[in-house]
């Protein structure tokens, strides 16, 4: 039986919703260099790996978190699917962004969230991390008892998990980078020989390819 990795790996790379291009990187927002880059809000549009990971993603939370009672994804690319598996859970649903609105209510959290409910934030990926804790951060300051993190997908960088540790903050996903590229090599994505180049970029992303 194909295991959730696995699986998580499949779908990504059959939907592009990862791209690997290790001679071409792309260039990330941060100035990164990257071979890699994902964007799992093209899985939306293919209803057979949606549903899948709505499944996976509610099973592993209700393993992971026991009592959860509310789902708050990040805006916007945690939106969705937080609220396809807030419906999947039968819990209660909001979203919150990283920052406040800068006009109109100017509001950070959009939806109704009782304040002793046990909220697991969602995400669709987990890079640092910054971004996805600056929802905790806000909600833990508000008096919302944030009980953890669940991603579709991590990078592995080291920085995610010192972050989340300091911020003394659980987090779980699907699907990782290692996983992802041993599905890229046996579908024959990429080449065996990009392996080196591919582990020397999540070792030191910052410095790769300059």
């Amino acid at each position: 039986m194909i295991n959730t990795e696995a699986k998580i790996a499949k779908i990504l790379l059959e939907t592009s919703a990862i791209k690997l291009s290790p001679e071409k990187p792309f260039k990330w927002s941060s100035g990164w260099n990257s071979p890699i880059y994902c964007d799992n809000r093209t899985v939306l549009s293919y209803s057979h790996h949606r549903k899948a990971i709505k499944e996976m993603l509610s099973a592993k939370i209700s393993e992971e978190f026991e009592g959860v009672d509310t789902i708050i994804g990040v805006a916007t690319a945690g939106i969705a699917m937080g609220a396809l598996v807030a419906d999947q859970l039968s819990l209660s649903y909001a979203y919150c962004r990283p920052e406040p609105k800068s006009h109109g209510l100017k509001r950070q959290l959009e939806g109704k969230v009782d304040k002793d409910a046990k909220i697991v934030v969602l995400e669709d990926l987990i890079s640092t991390g910054g971004s996805s804790l600056k929802v905790v951060e806000y909600l833990r300051a508000e008096g919302y008892n944030v009980m953890g993190m669940a991603a579709i997908f991590t990078y592995g960088f080291q920085i995610a998990d010192d972050n989340f540790n300091q911020a003394n903050c659980k987090y779980i996903t699907l699907g990782n980078y290692a996983s992802m590229i041993d599905e890229a090599v046996t579908s024959g994505y990429v080449q065996a020989s990009d392996l080196a180049s591919l582990a020397q970029w999540r070792e030191n992303p910052a410095a790769w390819g300059l």
